[in-house]
């Protein structure tokens, strides 16, 4: 989807050491007029792939051979790519999801999604509304936080006023913009603001990585204000 063209098609890379599922992928996709620009069978092939076809999203599986999902993720958000990536898995609490996340994945998705979630998906995360089924999200967030190395230090936290740290918050705890408008007695236009001057504030390229470091910093532990 070019910058500057709102009616181009959204460009996808399919990365899945199974051909069976790329093809799956690929029909539901194409069913959707969305393009598929490109598929890699394991993470290193995917790289080069990514840097020839430059697509808005990648759908990138977690175990493959050669290279996995996670380093794959990592070495294509380190080269600068506007590319988001969606990490595929078998399991919504599936070990290296977080790790995933941290690597600089968009969001995560079950590789047993409906194919209209599926196209939802693809379409939510092109426009950079990262985060995916903000309950499993939430939780398979929750979890690994629990596990992960002790609390760091994030830089530009401070920053952060008192109502967008509260935004934060809610952002850690899977809300949506809209949700996080009603608990908050504000505009949904107001959150969006507020959402846009966190992520800049911490040097951010989404939710995914600004609700990692939250949790991270300890602005939001695990299972707290959990529904």
């Amino acid at each position: 989807m070019t910058e500057g063209s709102p009616n181009a098609k959204l460009r996808v890379v399919i990365v899945d050491d199974q051909a069976l599922m790329r093809t799956g992928f690929r029909m539901i996709l194409e069913s959707a007029d969305i393009d598929v620009v490109g598929e890699a069978e394991n993470g290193l092939e995917a790289l080069s792939v990514v840097a020839a076809a430059n697509p808005d999203v990648v759908l990138m599986d977690i175990r493959m051979p050669e290279l996995d999902g996670v380093e794959a993720t990592r070495r294509i958000t380190e080269t600068g790519s506007a590319a988001h990536v969606l990490i595929l898995t078998t399991f919504d609490l599936d070990e290296y999801v977080y790790s995933a996340l941290q690597a600089g994945a968009a969001g995560f998705l079950l590789k047993d999604t409906p194919p209209e979630k599926l196209i939802e998906a693809v379409q939510v995360v092109a426009a950079g509304n990262a985060l995916l089924a903000p309950s499993i999200t939430r939780r398979l967030i929750a979890e690994f936080a629990a596990n992960a190395p002790s609390m760091t230090t994030v830089t530009g936290l401070e920053d952060l006023t008192e109502r967008e740290t509260e935004v934060l918050q809610e952002m850690a705890r899977g809300l949506s913009n809209a949700e996080i408008a009603a608990a908050l007695f504000v505009g949904e236009t107001t959150v969006k603001t507020h959402v846009g001057r966190v992520l800049m504030k911490l040097g951010v390229r989404d939710r995914v990585q600004a609700v990692v470091l939250a949790y991270e910093s300890g602005l939001v532990r695990p299972g707290q204000g959990s529904p």
